[in-house]
């Protein structure tokens, strides 16, 4: 039976109500600590899952919460039926909170509902990130431009520069090495590249979200997603010709709404430089401007910086790709000097390991190799994360 444990007064004003369902008191108590101080509070705790699913509307009550949080811990498969079920039949905001890090888990949590991943140690930036999301859909997604998830583009000086290798790699270091909610958008229109070079067969592309801009809503959204292995979900370019226009008004509606569910919206724009004149462009977090150090993408490059990052929005962070010290042509020095910016990151050479990536669909991000120290690095940085630690070189026989 369940045990209703705290009941406190409906909070009014902007606090996001919440309902708890966690059969641990540690794990509860470790919750209502992550959520001092924000602007959230639990208003019930249960101290179990209702004993059938059809007790789940009684349990509740007629309160309409703004969030309900599932713990996953006690029983896994019962607690995703709650999930899917509270997902279902409200506008809920569903959160799971589990100790496990586990790729194939948050997957599942996300198909059958789940807005939110929330893991142990309950890391403070994402759970804030994750009460954004939820006041946004309460107030019907009229938040400010920064609210919900963040945007990150992928752009390259020139076709040839890596940028898809660069993005879809990216992408799958958020979810495996910082363990977040991230959604990868192939808006290298109208043949872009990110599912072939993920190995993925994909039914929909971003052909049918922008014709269908109209119905676009989370439920829609995530219906046109392939999950990759990894647990990345790819929106990818479709694999023919569209016989539609992408208009910025389209692709706007269709970021508003994975900003919704998803912490981190990476954009693969390819060399579409057309695109960085949209609002939507203007209001993303950063852009990635993969190049490498050749005469023809140094004046590319230096052109888009003039035209387009003038006021410092997005931020931009230089990606030189293919890097190799001794046999460049031109030295960073130059090159910064050429961009007026300096070079953020430095993504080596590895010939061997990205035809494999091509051959094998293999991401690089999940290696231990040079290339995949940089890739999880620069997703590291974009969630707050410090660098990965140096391994040591070398052996002892001492452990």
């Amino acid at each position: 039976m369940t045990d209703n444990m705290h009941d406190s007064d409906p909070l009014g004003g902007n606090i996001l109500s919440i309902a708890l369902i966690c059969p641990s008191e540690q794990r509860r108590r470790t919750i209502a600590s992550a959520l001092n101080n924000s602007h959230a509070a639990i208003v019930r705790e249960y101290s179990s899952y209702p004993p059938t699913l059809k007790e789940m509307p009684r349990m509740l009550g007629e309160k309409a919460f703004d969030a309900v949080i599932i713990d996953l811990e006690s029983d896994v498969e019962y607690a995703l039926e709650l999930v899917e079920f509270v997902a279902a039949n409200s506008a809920t905001t569903v959160m799971v909170y589990t100790s496990r890090v586990d790729p194939n888990l948050m997957v599942r949590s996300m198909r059958a509902g789940a807005r939110e991943f929330l893991s142990d140690p309950i890391d403070s930036g994402a759970l804030s990130d994750a009460l954004l999301r939820a006041s946004s859909r309460r107030q019907g997604g009229k938040s400010s431009k920064k609210t919900g998830g963040k945007i990150l583009v992928f752009l390259g000086g020139k076709g040839g520069s890596g940028v898809t290798t660069v993005a879809c790699n990216f992408a799958v270091a958020l979810v495996q090495e910082c363990q977040q909610s991230a959604v990868l958008i192939d808006l290298d229109l109208p043949l872009g590249d990110a599912a072939l070079s993920l190995g993925l067969t994909t039914q929909f592309s971003t052909a049918d979200a922008l014709q269908n801009a109209d119905r676009m809503d989370t439920n829609f959204f995530s219906k046109l997603l392939t999950t990759h292995s990894s647990g990345l979900p790819v929106l990818a370019a479709p694999g023919r010709f569209p016989q539609i226009q992408a208009s910025n008004d389209s692709i706007d509606k269709m970021l508003q709404v994975a900003r919704q569910d998803f912490a981190y919206v990476v954009i693969d724009a390819g060399s579409r430089f057309d695109l960085t004149d949209a609002a939507w462009f203007e209001q993303a977090d950063t852009a990635y401007l993969v190049m490498q150090a050749g005469i023809p993408e140094l004046r590319n490059s230096h052109r888009l910086i003039s035209e387009f990052f003038k006021s410092g929005t997005p931020k931009l962070e230089i990606v030189l790709n293919r890097y190799v010290k001794s046999s460049m042509g031109v030295d960073e020095e130059h090159i910064e000097k050429a961009l007026t910016k300096p070079i953020a990151w430095k993504i080596p050479s590895d010939y061997y390991n990205v035809r494999r990536m091509q051959n094998e669909a293999v991401p690089l991000a999940l290696d231990d190799s040079s290339i995949a120290r940089v890739l999880q690095d620069m997703a590291r940085a974009a969630c707050g994360m410090p660098p990965k630690p140096e391994k040591r070189k070398g052996f002892s026989l001492f452990k």
